[in-house]
């Protein structure tokens, strides 16, 4: 490890006083870029309009009688979003973030699950919202950002707003006198379960804000940065790091319109950092080398290029921008860092995304830490590492093997309140003040965390060895002929013999693309995929071979972060 100094952060107790300062510090520059409309184009909000509008909103829900009620949030990123967030975390009560893409059934559960008391929605989500509040009485208001009319409990956004600075003009404090106690709850999350069904974590101003301090302190974010706001903002990772962070930090946000419109938002905003998942940064990655391929002599322009950029870096000569502009333009010409969560990523793409001048970094947290607990640096990282531990949390592995590899464990101010009417879980995931992962992983010689997998997916052969199905399955996804994998311990004939299989699902368009002279039938793709497990299996020991797989069409159910929900695929 590296002996770089941390970045000089500022001291914040609370979301309060994070945007508050944040006024104080950037009040007349841009904290976010939105789209109004009917507009094509981005048009700024300042600091200080920001807080106005949260001003107002938080002044009219106590006015409607939800001082210290919950209230849940639903919709897509934007910036009515992102007042509604502070607005009930700053003064109000507790925050119920909502992922938008759940069906009807399972957003009402969740509701009735929180205790909420009023809903905030987008038009998007009216009619589920609609019919859920035909259903349930225990909810008084439904809020809805794109209504034009109040009348009963449905509230329209924009009149609340209204009333709101009414309140507010008429001397109305109760909002923004409010005091806050940040080792409360105010924030409700619940998982995503691609183990199990969703719990909910209970999360403080305190518990956010200093993993905000202490992410600041390893990576460099600046007022000049603007970030592209691209994974669901309701899930922490992207709240935490792709929302608050900017805030705390003076930046710009700019809210992503969809994931096809992701090149052409990062023209239009001159974003400077972009967070992501591992599908969307290799579904990027593979896409420049696919067009590449297309063209010998483009191809050998590229790999020859990129041996002369890597010489020249190390006699302190940077000239990737010029020599792959083009690529660099579709990343909107002015991107800093990549930043890559909640799951890791394969290497190579890693490297190579650096390689071509795009600089890249990962990191590993969950909900129920805030959510990072490690993070590579700008200045120090590895690309096969999860990161450095967060400088204000103690991370340890618990019970190691021969190999070093136990379970993460993590102590610490970030570390969640306990599961939301659950003492069981809590329980369950507390040994002696420490938070028990669930992930498994080791330390390397320079401090970095390495992850291997999940503890409840490891497979354990008959002779105790154990087989991490991630590690099998970062090979299998490697091919260009395979879009994803999933792999499991099936059980024999035998007491305790249990081999390794997989649940492989082709890629059907390269495949269809890289042998158009042949007839593509069902059993030549069973042919390549053999071909290609025989390849993975070579790179393995013998008792990990992959020793039977089947085919699939159709994708695996995943969490909107793109994890795939493993325990639904194992019951199928």
């Amino acid at each position: 490890m590296k002996n770089i100094s941390l970045y000089e952060v500022r001291p914040i107790s609370s979301l309060k006083e994070m945007l508050n300062s944040s006024v104080d510090l950037y009040g007349s520059r841009t904290a976010f870029l939105i789209k109004k409309k009917g507009n094509e184009n981005y048009a700024p909000v300042s600091y200080k309009q920001y807080k106005k509008d949260v001003d107002a909103l938080g002044t009219a829900l106590i006015n409607l009688g939800l001082k210290g009620k919950r209230i849940a949030l639903i919709g897509e990123n934007r910036y009515e979003w992102a007042v509604s967030y502070l607005a009930v975390v700053n003064g109000v009560g507790t925050v119920v973030p909502l992922d938008k893409e759940l069906p009807e059934n399972e957003v009402e559960s969740l509701i009735l699950r929180s205790r909420a008391n009023a809903i905030i929605f987008t038009g998007n989500n009216r009619e589920n919202i609609m019919r859920i509040a035909g259903r349930i009485g225990t909810v008084d208001f439904f809020i809805n950002m794109d209504g034009e009319e109040s009348h009963d409990r449905a509230i329209s956004f924009k009149d609340l707003i209204e009333k709101g600075y009414e309140l507010v003009s008429k001397g109305d404090q109760s909002f923004i006198a409010a005091e806050i106690n940040n080792e409360d709850l105010n924030m409700l999350l619940f998982t995503s379960g691609t183990m199990d069904t969703s719990k909910a974590v209970m999360l403080s101003h305190k518990n956010i804000c200093s993993n905000l301090m202490a992410m600041c302190s390893m990576l460099y974010i600046s007022e000049h940065d603007i970030f592209l706001s691209v994974l669901p903002i309701h899930h922490t990772y992207e709240c935490s790091c792709g929302f608050l962070c900017p805030l705390y930090r003076g930046a710009a946000i700019a809210f992503c319109e969809g994931l096809r419109h992701i090149p052409k938002n990062l023209q239009e905003s001159k974003a400077t950092v972009m967070l992501g998942v591992p599908l969307i940064f290799e579904a990027f990655y593979r896409r420049i080398w696919d067009q590449a391929a297309k063209d010998p002599a483009l191809l050998k322009k590229l790999k020859i290029g990129i041996k002369i950029s890597n010489f020249l870096k190390k006699l302190g000569i940077d000239v990737t921008k010029k020599l792959f502009a083009q690529v660099h333009e579709n990343f909107g010409g002015k991107i800093k860092i990549l930043i890559s969560g909640a799951a890791g990523i394969d290497p190579v793409v890693a490297k190579g995304f650096r390689d071509l001048g795009l600089h890249f970094v990962q990191g590993y947290g969950l909900t129920e830490c805030s959510p990072i607990v490690a993070l590579n640096r700008d200045v120090d990282f590895k690309d096969d590492a999860a990161g450095l531990p967060l400088p204000n949390l103690e991370v340890k592995i618990d019970n190691p093997g021969d190999d070093g590899v136990g379970e993460i464990i993590v102590k610490g101010p970030s570390v969640m309140l306990g599961y939301y009417e659950d003492e069981r879980a809590t329980a369950a995931v507390f040994k002696d003040g420490w938070l028990c992962t669930g992930d498994l992983g080791f330390y390397d010689s320079d401090g970095f965390i390495h992850i291997t997998g999940r503890k409840k997916n490891v497979i354990v052969t008959k002779n105790g060895k154990n087989i991490f199905p991630e590690e099998i399955e970062a090979l299998l996804n490697k091919s260009p002929h395979i879009k994803e994998s999933l792999v499991y311990g099936e059980h024999g004939g035998e007491p305790g013999e249990v081999s390794v299989s997989a649940v492989i699902i082709p890629d059907m368009e390269k495949i269809q693309e890289d042998f158009k002279d042949q007839k593509i039938t069902d059993e030549f793709v069973h042919e390549l995929i053999k071909s290609e497990v025989k390849d993975v299996n070579k790179q393995l020991v013998t008792y990990k071979y992959i020793k039977n797989f089947r085919l699939r069409e159709n994708e695996f159910a995943k969490t909107t972060t793109k994890k795939i929900k493993r325990y639904l695929e194992k019951q199928e």
